[in-house]
């Protein structure tokens, strides 16, 4: 609707937004490096962040990054995953029948995983999303799914992506000691900054192919940082639901009362997510 009234070709707030035209903060970009240095030497990594802060972009970005011929990406995404299924889980997207005990499916797991490397010649990376979710004997068994050889290598890249509280409710307790003693790489995906803000927004009006100068004056993304808090889901739909109201109201471009407006009379808790 507000698409043709702003010449635009795609719509710019949207979950669907290709890998490769979404906005990249410093810190994505730092985590992102420090993914691919997991994924290479197949290192136990985890990744935390606030509720809407970029973890899916994260996954998306990473997997696009990853090339086919080096590597296996796994991903699994169940908060209810147990031991069992994690394996079966995992087995299936490589292929496998699923083995109703727990310790065959160790056993066929990391004698797959042998095939993949000495035949393929590629490494497996896993990532498991919503991990602030799963239950303790799963975050448990961590221990042994990383176990191979004897301990002397790690059969696979494990990534943990979860919310904060997986690290704050959950890995940081004792009982959790052994599991956290593995962990290489731990990285957090903060809020975006003032700045990061703007560049977030203009990157997302690029890729719709706005090109009639500023559509967001100054003052409205000092409004939209100070109601989103940084957070970009959050910011997706203030943007969104500000173009729509613009669009109705005819306005070429969005001022911090319109976002104000739009923030009061049709965003949820003022804003929050």
């Amino acid at each position: 609707m507000y698409e043709a009234f702003y010449g635009m070709i795609h719509t710019p707030f949207v979950r669907n937004v290709p890998p490769e035209s979404l906005y990249e903060s410093r810190a994505m970009d730092e985590v992102l490096g420090r993914l691919s240095y997991a994924a290479d030497r197949q290192l136990f990594t985890v990744v935390t962040a606030d509720a809407g802060c970029g973890k899916s972009t994260l996954i998306r970005k990473f997997a696009a990054s990853l090339p086919k011929d080096k590597y296996i990406l796994l991903y699994l995404s169940d908060s209810k995953l147990t031991p069992r299924w994690l394996y079966n889980g995992i087995a299936k997207q490589l292929g496998l029948e699923s083995k109703f005990s727990l310790g065959e499916a160790k056993k066929q797991l990391h004698k797959e995983i042998e095939i993949i490397h000495g035949v393929q010649h590629k490494k497996v990376v896993c990532v498991l999303d919503e991990a602030h979710l799963l239950e303790k004997e799963t975050i448990e068994e961590f221990r042994f799914l990383l176990n191979f050889n004897f301990d002397s290598q790690s059969p696979m890249a494990l990534i943990l992506v979860g919310q904060t509280e997986l690290w704050d409710d959950k890995l940081r307790l004792k009982r959790y000691a052994a599991v956290r003693q593995r962990i290489d790489i731990n990285c957090v995906l903060p809020h975006l900054d003032r700045a990061e803000t703007e560049r977030y927004i203009r990157s997302h009006l690029n890729y719709a192919g706005y090109k009639e100068g500023e559509l967001f004056s100054q003052r409205a993304i000092d409004e939209i940082y100070k109601s989103t808090n940084g957070i970009p889901r959050v910011i997706n739909r203030v943007c969104e639901k500000s173009l729509m109201y613009g669009f109705q109201q005819q306005r070429r471009i969005i001022d911090d009362h319109d976002i104000s407006f739009v923030v009061e009379h049709e965003m949820l808790n003022g804003g929050e997510s």
